[in-house]
């Protein structure tokens, strides 16, 4: 299924713990630190990811996975899509804010996508996946977040790189306050902090 909102890690606050007079003596104790939203949501994505590989026919494994099954989870992912994607013929098309309706499909953004493949392709190596032969960094699915990339940038009329020049700064400061933060690709709507792509709002 096409969902998800795309990748980055944050860091996870460490646990306070008191003085180490008190921890021997058996009056403290150490508690773990919740995981960050980011985490939270890599997880949710890793489990819809293998349950979309099960419900293949033949099912498939983690290991059995290639770079074509990821590009066909995005394009499955589409149907979950909230983002209006102009088509050629539309009289909006090229358009970042039409002023009324449209029959276009709703879509995933490239934002959402990049960002999940950020987060699947950690996941993937986390699990014991192959870093060389990770399917999430394969060359197809590069070339595949490209082309929705440009396609939408024409068809919504909107340039990625301007709003990632505008999301540099906002981007550091998170990066200082909360821990690392990674992207998989450039500019776009990047939720990188854990926002679900079936969440991005719908754009006309």
């Amino acid at each position: 299924m096409d969902s998800a909102s795309g990748v980055g890690t944050e860091g996870l606050s460490s646990a306070a713990t008191s003085s180490g007079g008190a921890c021997e003596s058996g009056g403290c104790g150490s508690t773990a630190a919740p995981p960050s939203r980011y985490e939270s949501q890599k997880r949710r994505d890793w489990t819809t990811f293998l349950q979309y590989l099960k419900n293949q026919k033949p099912p498939l494994t983690q290991t059995q996975c290639s770079g074509a099954n990821v590009i066909q989870f995005l394009k499955y992912l589409d149907q979950f899509g909230k983002t209006k994607v102009h088509v050629k013929g539309c009289p909006y098309f090229g358009q970042p804010n039409p002023q009324e309706p449209c029959a276009c499909p709703l879509k995933q953004a490239w934002g959402s996508l990049d960002a999940l493949i950020g987060r699947l392709r950690a996941a993937y190596e986390e699990n014991g996946g192959s870093h060389e032969f990770n399917p999430f960094a394969a060359k197809a699915v590069r070339i595949y977040l490209r082309e929705v990339r440009e396609s939408q940038t024409k068809a919504r009329g909107i340039s990625y790189e301007k709003k990632r020049r505008k999301m540099s700064t906002a981007t550091a400061a998170t990066s200082m306050a909360g821990g690392a933060s990674y992207t998989s690709g450039v500019g776009g709507n990047n939720n990188g902090n854990g926002t679900s792509i079936i969440a991005t709002p719908t754009t006309y």
